[in-house]
């Protein structure tokens, strides 16, 4: 079942039965599926931006990435029972992946961050199938290249960090030509794996403050978290004081 955010529709589940829900498209052997990994940023964004909340509603899974979606389900009168967010759905995806024989495809970042990324994945999980890696610093003409060689690798499941929404529009312009069972945008998870970027605290993620603690590692994101406030007005205007 999916609970309404904004205009956005949201799967009501937790991780478990997203990660039991994405194995299910992959063993059903149907059509290219995409996994939308919804964040507050994103889905600000997509209040003026018809081709951005289309492609949410348009998804076949959408889950809450973050506290901030958590928090506005909660206030809308439809909870959902945590935050999926990308990085921990991709990790909790490897074991599974690892014991069904899954090919993986990493795509994104800079040049490197995808091998280191493919390096350590393979430390923790031995016999984990990673059967290609890609950087992120490609143009537009070397969108055919890549979608080739996706498609020659026939992994399982596809991880692109390119951004939001990027990631998400890249996937939903190639996804039924490159023929993966299942896509998801990953945003920075391939730099945090690599260990090129430190993630914050389990103390702060339990907390619901990971969004201070990459503020704090990152101060250049300050422009960006400018754009929880007004998520944050938003959902207080619609669903509290229902002006």
């Amino acid at each position: 079942m999916r609970v309404n955010l904004l205009g956005a529709g949201i799967d009501n589940l937790n991780m478990q039965e997203t990660v039991h829900k994405i194995a299910a498209f992959i063993k059903s052997g149907g059509r290219p599926r995409q996994v939308v990994t919804l964040n507050p940023e994103y889905l600000y964004r997509a209040q003026d931006q018809p081709e951005l909340m289309n492609l949410v509603n348009e998804a076949d899974l959408v889950t809450p990435d973050g506290a901030g979606i958590v928090w506005a389900c909660k206030m809308a009168g439809t909870p959902v029972p945590e935050r999926v967010t990308g990085i921990d759905l991709m990790l909790n995806l490897m074991p599974l992946a690892e014991k069904e024989g899954w090919g993986i495809f990493l795509l994104g970042a800079a040049p490197g961050v995808a091998d280191e990324a493919a390096e350590n994945l393979r430390k923790q999980y031995p016999a984990l199938r990673i059967v290609g890696t890609r950087h992120g610093y490609f143009k537009a003409d070397e969108d055919r290249e890549i979608v080739e060689q996706i498609k020659a690798a026939r992994p399982q499941l596809l991880f692109v960090a390119l951004g939001m929404p990027k990631q998400e529009q890249w996937i939903r312009k190639y996804k039924d030509e490159m023929q993966v069972p299942v896509a998801m945008g990953v945003g920075g998870s391939l730099d945090v794996i690599a260990g090129r970027v430190e993630r914050v605290s389990p103390l702060l993620q339990r907390l619901q403050l990971e969004w201070l603690g990459r503020l704090i590692k990152e101060p250049h994101r300050w422009r960006r978290q400018l754009v929880l406030p007004k998520f944050a007005g938003l959902v207080l205007k619609k669903y509290v004081f229902k002006l």
